[in-house]
């Protein structure tokens, strides 16, 4: 497994991930309609390419199989952060959570934060984050539950 930055030929895979991870994985937190209004069939609701081009996008490769990405913003906000459902609990987000946290601290960025999913909470708080608040958020006419979190970084 090799964690670097992303490339626009990552585009199709990592859309793909996104969609096929909210489906298999978040399903088990949120209700189909949730889960199809997060991740709509439509996997080129986002401009991947310029998306992940405009951050700081850590890919994980498995000999050119992405298994997981993360994207960081200058501002320390973690936007995207999944692993493909056939890469969950071996690592990987630990492994591109690192990277991520590294280019921070290189940044001298001082906190991080996110909006970490029911399901990704015990990730995040494994990472060190904690729970600053839970909210609801609207998307495509369907309101969530997730949670703002932070981690102060030395």
């Amino acid at each position: 497994m090799k964690i670097r930055l992303f490339k626009a030929q990552d585009a199709e895979q990592i859309a793909r991930l996104f969609h096929d991870t909210v489906h298999a994985v978040n399903i088990r937190d949120y209700s189909s309609n949730q889960v199809n209004a997060w991740a709509p069939d439509d996997v080129h609701f986002r401009n991947w390419t310029e998306v992940c081009s405009s951050r700081f996008t850590y890919v994980a490769d498995d000999e050119g199989v992405i298994a997981g990405f993360g994207e960081l913003e200058v501002s320390g906000h973690i936007d995207c952060f999944y692993c493909h459902t056939n890469y969950q609990r071996c690592g990987v987000g630990k492994q591109l959570y690192q990277a991520i946290e590294a280019k921070a601290i290189e940044l001298e960025l001082k906190l991080l934060f996110v909006e970490a999913s029911i399901t990704a909470k015990p990730f995040f708080e494994r990472m060190g984050f904690s729970v600053v608040k839970e909210q609801e958020v609207t998307r495509r006419g369907e309101t969530f539950i997730n949670y703002a979190m932070e981690k102060f970084l030395n």
